[in-house]
């Protein structure tokens, strides 16, 4: 069974920092790309950063020198390091993993909450 484990989210200020940790069970991580997604209420969830089996990384044009993505294969981990927390940054996280070997079946966390007041 697959299993997305994440944690790290918490109530924060403006300016402030959070590194969200998801760790994965059930499933081959290294050759799989990896990342996060957020939802804040009542829109859509939305693409926050992704990072590839090779290393390669990708961002949301708002979060684009804040938060940095980072994988650790020998523990089958991935980091979202957020830096400089905007409310706007209020969301739902939630860590998903696409599996190259199930077609690109895209398995998913629980989420953890980010709240940032002003």
């Amino acid at each position: 069974q697959v299993q997305l484990v994440e944690s790290g989210g918490g109530l924060v200020q403006d300016g402030d920092s959070l590194r969200l940790s998801c760790v994965a069970s059930g499933v081959i991580f290294s050759i799989n790309a990896v990342g996060w997604y957020r939802q804040a209420p009542g829109k859509q969830r939305d693409l926050v950063a992704t990072i590839t089996s090779g290393g390669g990384t990708n961002y949301k044009d708002s979060v684009k020198g804040r938060f940095t993505i980072s994988r650790d294969n020998a523990k089958k981990s991935v980091y979202l390091q957020m830096n400089n927390l905007k409310p706007e940054d209020t969301a739902v996280y939630y860590c998903y993993l696409l599996d190259t070997t199930r077609s690109g079946y895209t398995y998913w966390g629980q989420g953890t909450q980010v709240t940032v007041s002003s």
